[in-house]
């Protein structure tokens, strides 16, 4: 497919798509062309598919719990919980299982159909993973979906995970390929493909997008949305978080003082990933608590429908509850 002009990006799955199951390829270029469409095209063109494999007006609620925090010994350049920076996060240990529970149920009480554990870890050890997977069999019970994200997963970690009930694994691709170095050096790349086809293999589903706003240049934007349209199956859900620049990482040293990225752009990105993975559930994740109403209408109208609904996001903030239903009742949303 060579896109050319406005008019010939298809606003539908390609008719080769429906007969196979499989994602249709997307290049760079078509990516990036897409990001340069005015602003009122785009938005159409999401809006199109999204109605078309969605009902527009429900979106999917998850809460996220962070079980383990602190102490990683990852370097991720955005990331307050990895020990080498100063940022006042401190290394805790795992929250004991009834805490988990009842973090779940209050969840549940609020509206979420999704309730996501995540941990700081490079990778589980056996030691740790032993009671996450309890957590999962407790929270699976309370009528829930199941998520967690616990870094990389070695070789049968996955299937222990999948027998325990666990619904969906998050593991993000970040950016794309020729920029992650300058984010993350303590794992390649392909270390996250690898888990991805960990988590595939043992017949979970993939919770897998990125950050933006982390200095990257629209191409650069492109290539991340590129990296997860291209992935087959696409993930089943595809966060995008907006950077939160956390005093003591290094992105906030190197970041500090310039503009934030546009809430336009933002949107587009929304609105690309809609495009580009039609079925999957594309999420308004970390940056929320710095959107105002207006630019979150707008992401839901570029084809988000999921959120992560509560307080907070592991260590960052996130909009209320309340303030959560005040918009959704303004925008005649209701939770799936």
């Amino acid at each position: 497919m060579t896109v050319t002009s406005a008019q010939s990006i298809p606003v539908a799955v390609p008719a080769s798509w429906l007969k196979t199951g499989k994602p249709a390829a997307w290049s760079l270029d078509e990516i990036e062309t897409l990001f340069d469409l005015s602003f009122s095209d785009l938005i159409f063109r999401a809006q199109m598919l999204h109605r078309e494999y969605h009902d527009p007006n429900r979106v999917q609620l998850s809460t996220l719990l962070s079980i383990k925090t602190g102490g990683c010994s990852e370097d991720c350049g955005y990331c307050p919980q990895a020990a080498r920076y100063h940022t006042g996060v401190d290394n805790e240990p795992m929250m004991e299982i009834a805490a988990v529970v009842s973090a779940a149920k209050l969840a549940k009480e609020n509206g979420a159909s999704r309730f996501c554990m995540g941990a700081a870890w490079r990778g589980p050890k056996q030691r740790d993973l032993d009671p996450v997977l309890e957590m999962v069999r407790e929270v699976k019970a309370l009528g829930l979906e199941t998520c967690c994200t616990l870094g990389m997963l070695k070789e049968g970690q996955a299937e222990q995970l999948k027998s325990a009930g666990l619904d969906y694994y998050n593991h993000n691709l970040d950016t794309a390929p020729e920029v992650y170095g300058d984010i993350v050096t303590t794992r390649e790349y392909q270390d996250r493909l690898d888990t991805l086809e960990r988590v595939r293999g043992a017949g979970m589903n993939v919770c897998c997008g990125g950050i933006v706003g982390m200095g990257e240049s629209r191409r650069e934007r492109a290539g991340l949305i590129a990296q997860l349209a291209n992935l087959d199956p696409h993930p089943e859900s595809v966060p995008i978080n907006y950077l939160v620049q956390v005093e003591g990482t290094p992105l906030h040293e190197k970041l500090h003082g310039e503009k934030a990225l546009d809430w336009t752009e933002f949107v587009r990105t929304i609105a690309v990933a809609r495009i580009t993975m039609p079925a999957s559930f594309v999420r308004l994740s970390a940056g929320r608590q710095e959107m105002n109403e207006a630019t979150q209408a707008m992401c839901f109208l570029a084809g988000a429908n999921s959120i992560f609904y509560g307080e907070k996001l592991l260590t960052t903030g996130n909009p209320d509850v309340a303030r959560d239903r005040a918009l959704f009742e303004k925008l005649g949303i209701a939770p799936l």
